[in-house]
């Protein structure tokens, strides 16, 4: 699904130059669900942008779901992120005085899809998680575990190959953020390709693998790191 080779990312201002990330590879395969963490400054956030199409690598090679993402234009660019990519993030970025159902439906409307069917699929994914008597609500009436799972269900409705989230529980309570990672959970068994990005380990620990970032560069993969825990528990 995802095919990172040697990409690096390079912030030039005049003379100085600041490394972001430096010569990242790694894979991830249909269907996993991949957290990336790091503290703040990290780099984890320039990879976020890398993978969301919203920025490009200075150097090397980015395959998203069999295209090379790596030199394409803005235009392009847009086109994959709207094709392939369901964002989810922290601040939610909803339409304040838009129901549920609009908010949602958004994507399909810049896609070209008709109405009749782009109500059907947003009443489909606002259902899938837990809002289906929510979908004429606007977000001030909503709450922010509610409002996020109006985002999930935004980022569902292209069907895309990959579910990108930005510190998706960053901004609602524990309680709510708990929610929202069954969701994602049951998302992935459904099997939904998901990366998540966090700076929290208790949040982390939701997703199959771990990818740590620290200075531009990956310390640690565990793969299937749960896997991992449970063999070890069996077989120390």
């Amino acid at each position: 699904m995802i095919q990172l080779s040697d990409v690096s990312k390079i912030y030039k201002n005049d003379s100085i130059e600041t490394i972001a990330l430096s010569n990242i590879t790694f894979e991830i395969n249909r269907g996993e669900f991949v957290a990336i963490m790091g503290p703040s400054g990290s780099g984890k956030s320039t990879l976020m942008h890398i993978l969301g199409a919203l920025d490009l690598p200075s150097a090397g090679t980015y395959i998203l779901d069999g295209e090379n993402v790596s030199h394409l234009g803005d235009d392009e660019l847009a086109d994959i992120r709207n094709r392939k990519i369901g964002f989810v993030f922290q601040a939610f970025n909803l339409l304040p005085r838009t129901s549920a159902l609009k908010n949602v439906s958004l994507p399909m409307v810049y896609a070209g899809i008709p109405k009749t069917e782009r109500f059907v699929r947003a009443q489909k994914y606002l259902t899938m998680v837990g809002l289906e008597n929510r979908l004429l609500h606007t977000p001030s009436q909503l709450s922010g575990g509610q409002q996020q799972r109006v985002a999930i269900a935004r980022a569902l409705c292209m069907n895309p190959a990959i579910i990108l989230a930005d510190e998706p529980t960053g901004n609602i309570a524990s309680v709510q953020a708990d929610e929202i990672m069954s969701i994602f959970q049951n998302l992935n068994q459904q099997g939904h390709t998901i990366i998540m990005i966090t700076h929290e380990p208790d949040i982390a620990e939701h997703a199959k693998r771990i990818i740590n970032v620290r200075d531009g560069k990956i310390t640690n993969d565990g793969v299937d790191h749960k896997q991992k825990k449970l063999i070890s528990k069996f077989f120390p």
